[in-house]
């Protein structure tokens, strides 16, 4: 914690922030007072503008109302819950802590605290999860109305302990077309309840998109602090390294943590304003692209997006090109025309 706020207090410059999102790992360990230093730290370091979004990650296992109470008091205005899933037994397979039951708790707990600002995350396509359970975690999320909600297809990495658990137990992932259909369904079921998708993973009811997430999708800046963070700023990106004894030990002797440097070239950065972009339900606005980087993206990458525009799965309507909900499903395979 130390090493961290004289790493915020080290890189402070008095620029105006407007949004900060303390997350990864499990923030929610940190005790009140230590959530006030942070934001003592960032306050003292950038100018916070008086309305900015604060967001805290939290687990549910860890919600109390006291606590929820307290990081309010510092400064927080949105909490994240990582709930996952609402059924036991799929909670057990991913190890999380908490059960359903605990999640539904800490909603409220925090609701009670006065936080008016809630986002959850659920999982789809879990392994063994039918399109009933799916459809039945979605509905028991929105029984609970929170403000935004982040939902995630399972992505599996080759040496995941899930993978090995899933082999031993003889678990598996439903094919590809019932997870095509979690995803239409889920967002059929958002839909129907009030929200609005605006991003291919996330919804959000009126006002609640999360702002701090819009800027690494708009083409935005960041600062990034603590062990493993990455930053983008004026054309620089870089990261810091992800040990944290090396990190605290490089505080310590006044030296820089970041690791990996470097100046973006003009053709790394279009690459990375069209993916991320493109993500966004309202596109990609090709006026502010070409203003940007000089681009021409309907003349410079027609041809590579012409079949997936005469088959539906993506739009071009006035200034702008989107994914329609079924490119969604095959997002990677159209941006692989940017390629």
């Amino acid at each position: 914690m130390k090493a961290l706020v004289a790493e915020i207090n080290r890189a402070g410059d008095g620029t105006t922030v407007d949004t900060i999102y303390v997350g990864g790992g499990t923030p929610s360990l940190l005790a009140p007072e230590e959530v006030a230093d942070l934001m003592a730290a960032c306050r003292a370091a950038f100018h916070v503008d008086t309305d900015a979004e604060i967001s805290l990650e939290m687990n549910p296992e860890s919600t109390t109302a006291f606590y929820v109470d307290a990081v309010l008091d510092a400064g927080v205005t949105r909490l994240s819950f990582g709930v996952q899933s609402f059924h036991d037994h799929e909670l057990a397979r991913l190890g999380r802590r908490h059960s359903a039951a605990q999640a539904r708790k800490a909603l409220a707990a925090a609701r009670q605290a006065g936080c008016n600002n809630l986002s959850l995350d659920l999982m789809l396509w879990l392994p063994a999860q039918t399109r009933d359970d799916c459809a039945a975690s979605v509905d028991a999320l929105v029984e609970l109305e929170p403000d935004h909600a982040s939902l995630y297809m399972l992505e599996l990495y080759p040496n995941a302990p899930l993978r090995e658990d899933m082999a031993r137990a003889g678990w598996s992932l439903a094919p590809d077309e019932d997870a095509a259909a979690m995803y239409i369904d889920t967002l059929t079921r958002t839909d129907a309840a009030g929200y609005e998708h605006y991003e291919i993973s996330n919804v959000a009811l009126a006002g609640k998109r999360c702002r701090h997430n819009l800027k690494y999708w708009q083409d935005g800046e960041w600062l990034g602090f603590g062990c493993g963070a990455h930053s983008t700023r004026e054309g620089c990106r870089w990261k810091n390294v992800a040990e944290t004894n090396r990190y605290v030990e490089a505080i310590g002797r006044g030296e820089p943590v970041f690791i990996d440097h470097r100046q973006l070239p003009g053709s790394e950065r279009l690459g990375d304003a069209l993916f991320t972009g493109l993500r966004l339900v309202d596109g990609l606005d090709l006026d502010v692209i070409k203003r940007r980087y000089g681009a021409d993206v309907l003349t410079s990458y027609g041809p590579a997006l012409s079949p997936f525009l005469e088959a539906g799965l993506l739009v071009h309507r006035a200034d702008r090109l989107k994914l329609t909900r079924e490119g969604m499903l095959v997002a990677n395979e159209i941006m692989g025309a940017f390629v």
